[in-house]
């Protein structure tokens, strides 16, 4: 039965699994986020600033950075989906439009409101909140691009100059995204924006309990066991974390408490993957004092890595992935460790983080304290290096005694080769 459902796994779901990972308009979505991480980042270090004020408040308030930096990630993201759909589809002419096309759209679906003053919008619809509205537009303004790449009107003897004739056939791509729009906001009179949150708020309030917290967790580690990239699911954990510690930071300026606890604040930079996905550190500490010489080697490539929480060494070294000896407790610390977390935080014994803070290569516990400067939250962070480590501990022992009896197979083969 084993043998079956391994092989099952490594034929069959891992492949397919892959294969939509590969998929152009998923990959189109990865790397628009990937490229604009560096404006989060800069928003993650001016909150840092913002905490070093409680202390130092000669320090000027440079919360105004933010806000053009994270609070247009929505903005970013929609120019650079489409523009990297196109330059994946080998349609570099159409990139650079594909993305102000996309804009346009996206400027319409927020939907400003129009005075004698001039337009008005609602500046938060730019940042986070405005994912979902983000990808519409950079999807379908995609979409219909690459279509018109297979139509022209003209003729492929034509007189009239290349450039010319580019600008007549990129019109009606234009102009059919941009009725999208007009259909969607003004023929049909709602906020599309609005009824984007309204259709997704089952799955933010779903995230943001217990159950949803520790989904979020453990999928993307569940799909590292079996060498499947987490970034798949990307699209709707970032759209989640993302709105969620903004709804924190806008909650906690309005004099209430925040209340989102699934965050990458809490899970990359707080608690709960520390080492990286799966919480790996102490396994990787354990391999570095090993017996067996071959686990040392692996510990002792991998320790700075996973100190600045990458783990992909280690996953792909030890190996952890499709290794069903270290799957389990990989799985485990991914289960019962946000578990723990999640319920510390909700009953206020520890701070829920109401700062934006993705800066997840930063070692812990230092990102710990950024997101939450209390002693509370380090002594959080030390029962769950215990339970990680309790967990780890005996699986790492049985797959030590496994690789010191294929050392000592090896050597006995070559000294019988010597022999021979």
């Amino acid at each position: 039965m084993m043998n079956k459902l391994i092989g099952w796994l490594n034929n069959s779901l891992t492949p397919r699994v892959n294969k939509i990972s590969k998929n152009v308009w998923i990959q189109s979505i990865q790397n628009a986020i990937m490229l604009s991480l560096p404006m989060i980042f800069v928003g993650s270090l001016i909150s840092v600033v913002s905490l070093l004020r409680n202390f130092i408040p000669q320090l000027p308030d440079l919360n105004p950075i933010n806000q053009f930096s994270f609070g247009l990630f929505s903005l970013f993201v929609t120019f650079l989906l489409p523009y990297q759909i196109m330059e994946k589809k080998k349609l570099d002419k159409k990139k650079i439009l594909a993305g102000f096309s996309s804009l346009c759209l996206f400027m319409m679906l927020i939907r400003p409101e129009f005075t004698d003053a001039g337009a008005v919008f609602d500046f938060s619809r730019f940042g986070a909140a405005g994912m979902l509205v983000a990808l519409f537009s950079g999807i379908v303004s995609a979409l219909i691009m690459s279509a018109s790449a297979k139509f022209s009107l003209f003729k492929k003897n034509s007189p009239i100059p290349d450039f010319v004739q580019q600008w007549f056939d990129n019109m009606i791509p234009i102009s059919i995204i941009l009725i999208v729009g007009y259909i969607l906001i003004y023929a049909l009179n709602f906020d599309f924006f609005a009824m984007i949150l309204t259709l997704f708020n089952p799955i933010v309030e779903i995230a943001q309990t217990l159950p949803g917290f520790v989904l979020v967790c453990f999928l993307p580690v569940l799909l590292y066991a079996f060498g499947i990239s987490s970034w798949i699911i990307t699209p709707i954990t970032f759209t989640i974390c993302l709105g969620a510690i903004a709804a924190n930071t806008e909650a906690v300026a309005a004099g209430l408490p925040a209340t989102n606890i699934t965050t990458f604040e809490v899970i990359y930079c707080g608690w709960v993957f520390i080492g990286g996905q799966g919480g790996t550190l102490p396994l990787v500490l354990m391999m570095t004092g090993s017996k067996s010489e071959r686990l040392k080697a692996v510990g002792k490539a991998t320790l700075v890595p996973s100190i600045f929480n990458i783990n992909e060494p280690v996953i792909f070294g030890a190996p952890i992935a499709w290794n069903f000896t270290l799957m389990i407790p990989f799985l485990l610390n991914s289960l019962v460790v946000p578990i723990i977390v999640y319920c510390v935080l909700s009953a206020g014994w520890v701070s829920i983080p109401s700062q934006l803070f993705t800066l997840y290569q930063m070692p812990l516990p230092i990102a710990t304290w950024l997101v939450c400067p209390e002693v509370q939250g380090l002594i959080l962070f030390a029962v769950v290096v215990v339970i990680n480590s309790l967990i780890w501990f005996p699986f790492f022992k049985t797959y030590e005694n496994q690789c010191l009896k294929e050392e000592a197979e090896e050597v006995d083969d070559s000294d019988l080769s010597l022999e021979l």
